[in-house]
């Protein structure tokens, strides 16, 4: 028990300070997983790669990713989010460093194939944070808090990455200075992570206090020393919506980050220049929405509305209007309002970023790691398969976009369906 401040102090806010570093390791996450892509066409021309061999090492980081998920949840559950984040932080950044070493294509996959395991338990560990440092009136805020991050990276990673390469004059240069500041991220993240808000000798009472309100509250809690498989623990029915309900937000998610500049490039028009600013305004739109949709869910839950309807409410509600976006882009006339409109479709879809408090609502907290993987490897499935699905849909219809579109409006369908499904009714 902490000691250090009396229980009639101000509240100290530790907990904000570790999700605003987990906000800013998902935004470095998210430019270092991208970076490849902006300097791949320097890369492939100085080291003579083939397509099928870029392709390769463009997709290398999403295999590991996906399949290191649940591996990553049980570790983040047996070790403790502090020690599984503050290394897996420093061995990304070394895996960063590493592609500026690699001399050709087989080099590069392996670092890739690195990198995506070395990143892979960030998300289910920030899972398990927000079920021991957060209250049941903080979890939305906190989720989209470390969320957020991946459409912040998303917009300014491309932007920060290109000026690197051409300030340097070199890819390599670029890669090893990113991977050196993500090294010194991660002994950051050690320093302000802890395990258990009351072995951080900065927090006091007052804030002891808040993190306990309702900690002790529902099913959950009482299933923390149960043994078992998951699925006696936690509703077949909630976890399969969870799963595929994340899965078909990822598609919607990554086909925008994929195939978004295709979309803006080939049925707009428009050029490398403004592709970049229409992606930067685009991902910006949805890093504010899903800070939006996080604060106005804890603002609902603490005016008296059940955890269950905020949830469920605000995220039908972003699955039905990304719906009409999607569905209305074709028959948009110009191109500043395709733009607004895709943007706006990025602000409500981003509210999916409260997904991230459904483990620690839903799971014992002994698993919340471990669910929180089981569906980040959901979405990292959905992010595989996009890109591809994608471009066999514009194969077949002579790289026309607009069934293209409407499949997001069906995935944005399933996400509404699913999310419907999740039984929030004994949350905490």
């Amino acid at each position: 028990m902490n000691a250090n401040v009396s229980s009639s102090a101000e509240p100290t806010r530790i907990r904000w300070k570790i999700f605003g570093v987990l906000f800013l390791l998902v935004v470095v996450n998210m430019i270092d997983r991208a970076s490849i892509s902006i300097a791949m066409p320097t890369i492939a021309q100085e080291l003579n790669l083939s397509g099928v061999m870029q392709g390769l090492v463009l997709s290398g980081f999403f295999w590991t990713y996906a399949l290191m998920q649940i591996p990553s949840g049980l570790i983040a559950d047996k070790f403790g989010p502090r020690s599984t984040v503050s290394i897996s932080t420093v061995l990304w950044g070394a895996s960063q460093a590493l592609l500026g070493l690699c001399h050709n294509g087989i080099a590069l996959i392996g670092a890739r194939l690195l990198l995506g395991a070395s990143e892979a338990p960030v998300f289910p560990a920030g899972a398990r944070l927000n079920a021991i440092w957060l209250n049941k009136k903080e979890r939305a805020r906190g989720a989209v808090l470390m969320d957020a991050g991946g459409p912040f990276g998303a917009a300014l990673g491309g932007i920060l990455v290109a000026e690197m390469i051409l300030f340097f004059a070199s890819w390599r240069i670029t890669f090893i200075i990113a991977g050196v500041a993500t090294i010194l991220l991660g002994f950051l993240a050690h320093y302000i992570i802890r395990d258990d808000p009351t072995h951080d000798p900065m927090v006091n009472e007052a804030e002891l206090s808040i993190i306990r309100e309702g900690q002790n509250d529902g099913p959950a809690v009482q299933a923390e020393g149960e043994s078992g498989s998951l699925l006696h623990l936690m509703s077949l029915r909630s976890l399969a919506g969870m799963l595929v309900g994340r899965c078909a937000w990822a598609m919607m998610f990554f086909g925008l980050l994929t195939w978004g500049p295709s979309f803006l490039a080939s049925a707009l028009n428009l050029d490398l220049k403004s592709v970049g600013f229409a992606t930067m305004i685009i991902f910006c739109a949805g890093g504010v929405g899903s800070l939006c949709g996080g604060f106005l869910c804890d603002r609902l839950v603490s005016g008296g509305m059940s955890r269950a309807r905020s949830c469920k409410l605000l995220l039908t509600i972003s699955g039905l209007l990304t719906l009409g976006a999607f569905a209305a882009l074709p028959y948009v006339p110009d191109v500043t309002s395709s733009i607004i409109l895709l943007s706006c479709a990025s602000f409500v879809l981003m509210w999916g970023s409260m997904y991230w408090s459904f483990p620690p609502m839903l799971a014992p907290r002994s698993r919340v790691a471990t669910v929180g993987g089981m569906m980040n490897m959901a979405g990292s499935v959905g992010g595989i398969c996009i890109p591809l699905i994608v471009g066999w849909i514009l194969d077949l219809t002579g790289g026309s976009f607009d069934p293209v579109l409407h499949f997001f409006a069906a995935c944005a369908v399933v996400f509404v369906i699913m999310t419907n499904i999740i039984d929030l009714r004994n949350a905490r």
